[in-house]
């Protein structure tokens, strides 16, 4: 069985466990090592959640006070830490299975937050901008606290459905192109802000939304400070598309190698589960904003609109749709915990 890993302590019936030299051991040695493990990947994952709590903490305050090298270099230390501990909690668990560490939804919400905040921090050291980082801490800590509030931690067997070599693949890449999509959408954010606060600056905007936009952008200024400046804003915002163009491949090598996975599974491609449905849906829509970046007309609000629209319907696929189906009861061959 593939859930029980070398480090399980998943046992067969009547059978006493051996070491790795042929000896007997104790199975309460292999659950109390189990359980202490368990308990270290716990804390590992508390202290990286706090990490990314003083991140955020930090960006805001950067925000607030652009000029202070403290925030700035605070925060981007406070991702560093995050995804450092977060590197260790995915290896002990890997040990502890035997197994990807993606499995269930608690290891999938950590391991999607990790890829997430490393694929934002390639992209800060090559732009030099803190500015998504805001959103990047907040999705990335969000994920994090629902996997340890909301989600068990246990080591269970691994689906006979699941048992596939698509398996790694296909949530591999998958949740690549999911980290990628997070990252765009907050630089697009990012981008949305910066052009707001030179419109409210310049009293561009219309006297009864003026006042409500403002507060709305409270903790942000217009300073050069973050890096984003008229003359560098174009191509900071090109980084949205060479981003989508960089995960939309991955995307679609997870619906077709998920449809490979399905046939192998239950003997047919596909049979329009709400999960494969927004999958498809989720595609479409990268590929209208694809489309938008191709013609002038839509570069500018349309773009941006569809890239937040596709985002949504990103993160629908990835968790709504299986919170839905537990909660209204919608039969789904996706739901595994």
């Amino acid at each position: 069985m593939r859930g029980a890993g070398p480090g399980s302590a998943l046992l067969r019936p009547g059978k006493q466990p051996l070491s790795h030299t042929g000896a007997l051991v104790d199975p309460q040695v292999l659950i109390d090592r189990d359980i202490a493990r368990l308990a270290l990947e716990r804390t590992l994952l508390w202290v990286a959640l706090w990490a990314y709590v003083v991140a955020f903490a930090c960006y805001l305050l950067h925000f607030a006070a652009p000029r202070l090298k403290a925030f700035r270099n605070g925060a981007t230390a406070g991702l560093v830490a995050a995804a450092a501990l977060q590197t260790i909690v995915i290896i002990l668990r890997t040990i502890s299975k035997g197994a990807s560490p993606f499995q269930s939804l608690y290891e999938s919400l950590a391991w999607f937050a990790w890829m997430t905040v490393v694929a934002y921090l390639v992209i800060e050291w090559r732009r030099q901008v803190r500015l998504p980082g805001f959103f990047v801490s907040l999705i990335a800590g969000g994920a994090v606290l629902y996997a340890l509030l909301g989600q068990s931690p246990e080591i269970k067997p691994l689906f006979p459905a699941l048992q596939s070599v698509w398996f790694f693949w296909h949530v591999a890449i998958a949740f690549a192109s999911y980290a990628i999509f997070v990252v765009a959408f907050s630089v697009e954010l990012a981008y949305l802000i910066q052009i707001l606060l030179w419109k409210l600056e310049a009293r561009e905007v219309p006297a009864f939304f003026w006042w409500p936009l403002r507060i709305l952008v409270a903790p942000f200024r217009v300073t050069a400070e973050y890096g984003i400046t008229r003359e560098n804003i174009a191509r900071f915002h090109r980084s949205v598309h060479q981003l989508v163009l960089f995960g939309f491949p991955m995307l679609a090598f997870g619906i077709m190698s998920g449809a490979a996975w399905a046939n192998e599974a239950w003997g047919v491609y596909w049979q329009w589960d709400p999960k494969e449905t927004w999958s498809l849906i989720t595609w479409f829509a990268f590929a209208l904003y694809l489309h938008t970046r191709v013609r002038p007309r839509w570069r500018g609000a349309p773009s941006s609109l569809i890239m937040i629209i596709a985002f949504a319907c990103m993160v629908t696929t990835f968790i709504g749709i299986s919170w839905l189906a537990k909660l209204l009861g919608i039969p789904s061959l996706h739901l595994y915990g």
